[in-house]
C-alpha cells in the first residue's frame, strides 16, 4: 500500500501521462532501430557462418550445463519489512537461477509453497555497511545535501548488515548474527547480481544478442551518452526499463521532490517507494512491447535469410564498395585524433587493465592448484576411493563456489581507470570488472572439467594404483592447458575493452564532421540491399578498423615481453592431446555414486521446491561447532525504535580468566534471539551492581523479593539507567565441610557471603542449600533456636546503620551500613556462635525481567520462613 506522500504517483495524472508517453516515446525509438540493427546482425551472422572463422581452439574442455541438479545456497538470515518496519526471520534459497526466494520457514520451502518475495539482482549492488549505503542514498533528492554521519532510516538489528540497492528500485535490508555468516552471505549476495547482470544477453544468440547491444548503443549516442554504461545489465526489458528511467527518473525526482515533507529520512524513504513503484510500471511496459517486437521480427527472419543467401555475393561486393568511399571520408580525420589523442594513452589504460586483471587470474590457478594437492595429500595418506570422491564431488563445483572464489574476484576489484575516465567517457569500471570476473570463473569450470574427465580417463585405463601419479600427470597436463587458454583470454578480453574505451570517445570527436555528409552515400547502395547495409554501421566499421593495428600492436608488444605471463601468437598448442575434444562430448563424472562414498564433509541436499527431487548444494551451510543450524524457526525481531543502543565497550570482570573464558563462549556459542526471554531482555535489559548491606533479620522482608521503584542508577560508563524493579538475590557458596550441616545460620551466611556465579549453577546451589537447611532444623531444633537468640543479643548491641546516600541516589534502593566505615567495604557482623564477629561479602542485586520475579519470590519466601 502506497503512503500519502506516494499519491502523486497514483493520482496526480499529470505525472503518469509523463511516465506512460516517456516509455512509448523510447520504445518507439528503440523499436525503430531494433528493427534495422536486426537485419544487419542477421547478415553478419549469415556471412560469418559461410566464411568461417574465428579465434583459437580452447585447450581446455567446456561443460555445456555445469549447475544442473545443483543450488548454489540456502539458509537463514533476518530481513526489514517497511510494512511493519521489524525485522523477521526468512528461510533463504538460492537456486541455480541466481534468483533469491524468501520463505517463512525452511518447511514452507519443502513443502513447495510459493515465496514471499523473489529477488531478481540485476542492476543491484550488494553493500556490506551502513556506511556504504548512506553514501549512496544521501544524495538521493535534489537540494538536499545530507550531513555525514546522518541516521538512516533504519536501524540494523545487528552490527553485520547486508543490503541490496539499486538506483531505481526497492532497496532490500538482512542481517546476520555473525562475521562468519556475513562473509558468506555476502559472497553469496555478490555473486547473484554479478550472474544476473551478465546473463541477459547470452553469446548464443548470434542475431538478438547484437542486435539489441547495437541499439542500445545508437539510442544512447543518438541522446549524447557515449561510453560505457553500468546499467546494461540483466534481462532486455530490465534493460530498457534502466533506459526509460536513465531519463525519466532525473525529472519526476525534480517534480515530486519538493513536495515530500517530513524529516530527512522519511523523505528519502518515500521518494525510494516512490522510485520503485514507477520502475515497476516502466518495466511492465517494457516487457511487454519488447515482446511483440522480437516476435515481429522474427516473423521477418526466414525471408531475410534466405534474401540473404541468394545475394550474399553481391551485398558483399556492394558493401565493400561504399566502405571505400567513406574511409576516404573519415580515415584522414580519425588518423589524425588517434596520433594526437588517443596512441599516447593506449599503453597506459593496457598497464591498468592488465596488471589487476592477470592477478585475478593468477589467484585462480593458485586456487584451483591448492585443491588438488589437497586431493594429492588425501591418496598418499591412504583415504581411499570414498574420500577421493568427496573431494572430487566438491571440487567439481569450485567456479560456483562464491566464498572460495571470492579472492579471485577481489584482485580484479582493484582495477582503476582513475585519470582516464574523464577524457574517454568511462562512467565505471565496473563493467570490466565484471566482465573479468565471469571470464575467470569459466576458466575455473573449464581446468576443473577437463580435471574431471582426464582423472576418470586414467583411472579407468590403469585403475586406482599409483593414483598420486595419476593425479600429478594430469594436474600438470590441466595447468599447461589453462595457462595457454588464459593468456588467449586474456588478450581478447584487452583487446575488447580497449575498444570498449577509445571507440566511444572517437565516435564522440568525429560524429560532428562526419555525420552530416553520411546521407549522400546512402544513394550507392541498391534499395534491395538497403535492409542490410546501413552508412551509420559502416561508419563506425571505418573508425574500428583505424584503430585496431594500434590496439593489437600494443597487446602484442605486452606478449612479446611476457608480461604478465601472456604467451606469443606465434606460440600455439595443437594436437597436444587429439582425442581430448571426445572427452567433452561425454556426461559429467558423479563421483559419489561412482565411488560409493558418502557426502562430502559440509556439502548439503536441498530439496527442490515442490518436486520432491534433490538437489546438491555449491556452498555448504553455515554452522558452527557445537551449536545447531540459526535460525530454524521464523520468529519477531524487535522494531527498530525497540533496540537498545549497547556499549561497544565490554565491562571487565576482577577475575581476568573469568573474562577469557567468559569472552571465549561468546565467539564460540554465537545464538540469535530466539527466545521469548533473551528478546525480552533486548527490550528490557538487566543490569547487575553490587552494593553493599549488612544482613539483619527484619531487613529480609524489605529485600527478598521484587519492588516497584522509579529512579536511576549510574553505570560504569556514566550513563544514567531508569530503574522499574529491584530484587535482591541471594547467591551461595558451596560449604567446605560437613559440620556446619548442623548450622543453619552459618549455611545462611555462606550463601550472603558467596561470590558471583553463572545463573544456571546459582538456582542449583540455592536449591540444595534450602534442602540442607530444612534437614538441619529437624535434627536440631533447638541449637537453632540459641544460635538466633545469640544472633538478636548481638543485634542489639552493634551500632545503628545509617543511610547511605550514594547508594540511594544511584539505584534507588537504600542499603543499611554503619557509619563511620569506608564505602565499599565489608561490614563485619557478630553472628557466630561464640560471638566472633566474621566478614561478610558484599550481596549481589539484580533488576530481574518480569517472568523471573516470581520464581525469585518463591525462593526468598522459603528462606524467610526459616529465620
Amino acid at each position: 500500500m502506497l503512503t500519502l506522500a506516494q499519491q502523486p504517483v497514483e493520482s496526480t495524472n499529470s505525472e503518469d501521462i509523463r511516465r506512460r508517453a516517456r516509455t512509448r516515446e523510447v520504445m518507439k525509438e528503440f523499436g525503430d532501430v531494433y528493427e534495422q540493427q536486426y537485419a544487419v546482425a542477421l547478415f553478419n551472422s549469415v556471412r560469418f557462418e559461410i566464411e568461417g572463422g574465428g579465434g583459437k581452439q580452447s585447450q581446455l574442455l567446456h561443460r555445456k550445463d555445469p549447475l544442473a541438479g545443483r543450488s548454489i545456497f540456502s539458509g537463514n538470515l533476518f530481513q526489514y519489512l517497511e510494512e511493519n518496519r521489524k525485522w523477521r526471520n526468512r528461510f533463504v534459497s538460492v537456486p541455480n537461477s541466481y534468483n533469491i526466494d524468501l520463505f517463512e520457514s525452511k518447511t514452507a520451502h519443502e513443502r513447495g509453497l510459493h515465496p514471499k518475495v523473489t529477488i531478481n539482482c540485476a542492476g543491484y549492488k550488494a553493500l556490506a555497511s551502513m556506511e556504504e549505503y548512506l553514501e549512496l542514498i544521501n544524495n538521493s533528492l535534489p537540494g538536499i545535501k545530507a550531513k555525514v554521519g546522518n541516521n538512516p532510516f533504519i536501524k540494523c538489528a545487528t552490527q553485520f548488515p547486508l543490503i541490496l540497492w539499486h538506483p531505481y528500485a526497492r532497496h532490500h535490508y538482512f542481517c546476520v548474527m555473525t562475521e562468519k555468516e556475513h562473509k558468506k552471505w555476502h559472497a553469496v549476495l555478490q555473486d547473484c547480481v554479478r550472474h544476473s547482470n551478465n546473463a541477459g544477453l547470452s553469446e548464443d544468440c548470434t542475431v538478438q544478442t547484437p542486435a539489441f547491444t547495437d541499439s542500445v548503443r545508437l539510442h544512447r549516442q543518438a541522446k549524447g551518452h557515449y561510453g560505457t554504461w553500468d546499467m546494461m545489465c540483466g534481462e532486455p526489458p530490465q534493460i530498457l526499463a534502466n533506459l526509460v528511467m536513465e531519463t525519466l527518473h532525473p525529472e519526476l525526482r525534480n517534480v515530486i521532490g519538493p513536495r515530500l515533507k517530513g524529516k530527512l529520512q522519511q523523505r528519502q524513504r518515500n521518494w525510494m517507494l516512490i522510485s520503485d513503484a514507477v520502475y515497476k510500471q516502466v518495466l511492465s511496459q517494457t516487457t511487454g512491447q519488447y515482446e511483440a517486437l522480437t516476435e515481429a521480427c522474427e516473423a521477418q527472419k526466414a525471408p531475410l535469410d534466405a534474401r540473404l543467401r541468394t545475394d550474399m555475393d553481391q551485398i558483399i561486393t556492394s558493401k565493400e564498395h561504399v566502405s571505400s568511399k567513406i574511409r576516404a571520408l573519415v580515415l584522414p580525420k580519425a588518423e589524425q585524433l588517434l596520433h594526437s589523442s588517443v596512441q599516447p594513452y593506449i599503453s597506459s589504460i593496457l598497464e591498468a587493465l592488465m596488471e589487476p586483471t592477470s592477478r585475478g587470474f593468477s589467484e585462480v590457478r593458485d586456487v584451483f592448484f591448492r585443491e588438488l594437492v589437497e586431493i594429492s595429500k588425501n591418496s598418499i595418506n591412504g583415504g581411499g576411493k570414498e574420500k577421493l570422491g568427496e573431494h572430487m564431488e566438491r571440487l567439481s563445483m569450485l567456479a560456483f563456489h562464491p566464498v572460495k572464489m571470492q579472492s579471485c574476484y577481489e584482485k580484479v576489484e582493484e582495477l582503476n581507470l582513475e585519470g582516464l575516465q574523464q577524457r574517454f567517457d568511462v562512467s565505471n569500471p565496473s563493467v570490466f570488472i565484471s566482465r573479468a570476473q565471469i571470464l575467470m570463473r569459466e576458466q575455473m569450470d573449464n581446468a576443473v572439467y577437463t580435471f574431471e574427465q582426464l582423472l576418470n580417463q586414467s583411472l579407468e585405463a590403469q585403475g586406482e594404483e599409483n593414483m598420486c601419479k595419476t593425479i600429478q600427470r594430469c594436474q600438470d597436463r590441466v595447468l599447461k592447458k589453462y595457462d595457454y587458454d588464459s593468456s588467449t583470454v586474456r588478450k581478447k578480453f584487452f583487446r575488447e575493452a580497449l575498444l570498449q574505451i577509445i571507440i566511444p570517445y572517437m565516435l564522440q570527436q568525429l560524429s560532428p564532421s562526419c555525420s552530416p555528409e553520411l546521407p549522400r552515400f546512402k544513394e550507392l547502395i541498391f534499395e534491395d540491399f538497403s535492409r542490410f547495409l546501413l552508412v551509420e554501421n559502416m561508419f563506425e566499421e571505418v573508425v574500428l578498423q583505424s584503430v585496431t593495428k594500434d590496439i593489437m600492436m600494443a597487446v602484442k608488444e605486452a606478449a612479446v615481453q611476457r608480461r604478465h605471463n601472456l604467451y606469443r601468437d606465434s606460440i600455439i598448442l595443437t594436437n597436444s592431446d587429439p582425442n581430448l575434444h571426445l572427452l567433452g562430448e561425454t556426461p559429467g563424472v558423479d563421483w559419489a555414486s561412482k565411488f560409493g562414498g558418502d557426502e562430502a564433509d559440509g556439502s548439503v541436499e536441498v530439496e527442490e521446491r515442490g518436486s520432491g527431487r534433490r538437489r546438491k548444494q555449491v556452498v555448504s551451510m553455515i554452522q558452527l561447532d557445537g551449536v545447531p543450524l540459526p535460525y530454524e524457526s521464523c520468529l519477531e525481531v524487535p522494531g527498530v525504535e525497540l533496540i537498545p543502543e549497547e556499549d561497544p565497550e565490554v565491562c571487565k570482570e576482577e577475575d581476568g580468566d573469568d573474562e577469557e573464558e567468559e569472552e571465549l563462549g561468546q565467539h564460540e556459542n554465537p545464538k540469535s534471539p530466539d527466545s521469548v526471554n533473551e528478546i525480552r531482555d533486548l527490550i528490557n535489559p538487566v543490569v547487575e551492581v553490587v552494593l553493599p548491606v549488612v544482613v539483619e533479620e527484619k531487613q529480609s522482608d524489605e529485600t527478598n523479593g521484587p519492588e516497584e521503584t522509579s529512579g536511576t542508577i549510574v553505570m560504569d560508563d556514566g550513563l544514567q539507567e531508569e530503574v522499574t524493579h529491584v530484587t535482591t538475590v541471594v547467591e551461595d557458596r558451596p560449604r567446605k565441610s560437613v559440620r556446619d550441616k548442623s548450622s543453619p545460620q552459618s549455611i545462611l551466611k555462606e550463601l550472603v557471603g558467596g561470590k558471583k556465579q553463572e545463573a544456571d549453577k546459582e538456582e542449583a546451589a540455592i536449591k540444595n542449600a534450602i534442602e540442607e537447611i530444612e534437614i538441619a532444623v529437624q535434627e536440631d531444633d533447638g541449637e537453632r533456636i540459641a544460635e538466633a537468640s545469640t544472633v538478636e543479643s548481638d543485634r542489639d548491641s552493634s551500632p545503628p546503620p545509617v543511610p547511605d546516600s550514594r547508594s540511594r541516589e544511584d539505584s534507588g534502593f537504600q542499603s543499611p551500613t554503619n557509619e563511620g566505615l569506608d564505602e565499599g567495604e565489608p561490614q563485619p557482623i557478630t553472628n557466630g556462635l561464640n560471638g566472633e564477629d566474621k566478614v561478610i561479602d558484599p550481596t549481589m542485586l539484580r533488576t530481574l525481567t518480569p517472568k523471573l520475579e516470581k520464581t525469585a519470590e518463591r525462593k526468598q519466601k522459603r528462606l524467610r520462613h526459616i529465620y
